[in-house]
């Protein structure tokens, strides 16, 4: 089922006409000519009924017992076949606010999800013929297709048993790109055109919110501590090298255990180190 174009005619004529002929028909009835009259009026009514207005952004659907005749987009009072029976369509775009979801993410983690779907009517004969409530089947399938995207991508890469590019909360740009092809591809059955998806809320499920962020903390401790021993190790490195390069002192392997310690101690403390002189001799 696609859609077709339906040719109308501009009714502003016939709608004078038809006025007139109801008007000539009721006075031929009053001065004798009843069969006249009602005639002429039958006529003029059915001219009238055949009228029809076509707001801007909005399309007419018309079945003809059964047969689907087409679809009239041209705007303004237009006339067809007053037999055909029309069904007014909006074309606008809607907005899509979908509540929040408790779906488990690709590690199982509760989490709540919701997306924002901004869609307009495409193909105004299968939103009509091909799925029985058009409004229902978008709020339904994208639903589905939220769950599914979560379900298929980890919440975060905090965990190091997964080690994915796209997250959900890190790569939104990439996550919101599939969830638009995804809605795309599911509403294309009803003639639905997808013209942007979106996360519009991503969190933890209450009951691990307070265990995901002590997790997340715990986590920027150790790449913190991570960072600082790393450049610990690199100053007692080049100490190193630059004693020996320079002769300023020679020490044998338990001196320089003893110096890597001393500096590695003072380098990754939390606070500051109180260093003790001690005068006389460097070797006992």
């Amino acid at each position: 089922m696609k859609e077709k174009e339906l040719r109308s005619l501009s009714s502003y004529l016939l709608f004078v006409i038809g006025l007139f002929m109801l008007g000539s028909g009721a006075i031929l009835a009053l001065v004798g000519s009843i069969i006249s009259g009602v005639i002429i009026a039958i006529i003029g009514f059915i001219v009238l009924i055949g009228l029809s207005v076509v707001n801007p952004n909005e399309a007419m659907v018309t079945t003809f017992f059964g047969d689907y005749m087409g679809t009239m987009r041209q705007n303004g009072l237009r006339w067809v076949n007053p037999l055909f029976r029309r069904k007014k369509i909006t074309l606008r775009a809607r907005n899509l606010n979908g509540q929040k979801l408790k779906v488990n993410d690709k590690l199982g983690s509760p989490i709540e999800i919701a997306a924002v779907v901004v869609w307009r009517v495409g193909d105004t004969a299968k939103a009509s013929f091909e799925v029985d409530d058009y409004i229902k089947y978008v709020d339904i399938q994208s639903e589905a297709a939220v769950r599914h995207l979560t379900g298929i991508y980890a919440y975060d890469t905090m965990n190091d048993d997964t080690h994915d590019e796209v997250t959900l909360r890190d790569g939104s740009g990439k996550i919101n790109e599939m969830l638009e092809g995804e809605l795309t591809e599911r509403l294309s059955r009803a003639g639905i055109d997808v013209l942007e998806a979106r996360i519009s809320h991503l969190a933890y499920a209450p009951e691990i919110a307070g265990a995901m962020l002590q997790r997340q903390q715990a986590s920027a401790v150790v790449a913190a501590r991570r960072q600082i021993v790393n450049g610990a190790v690199g100053m007692v490195e080049m100490a190193l090298a630059q004693l020996a390069e320079r002769g300023i002192v020679f020490l044998n392997e338990e001196r320089k255990a003893a110096m890597v310690s001393n500096l590695l101690v003072v380098l990754c403390s939390d606070k500051a180190a109180s260093p003790i002189v001690k005068a006389g001799s460097l070797y006992p």
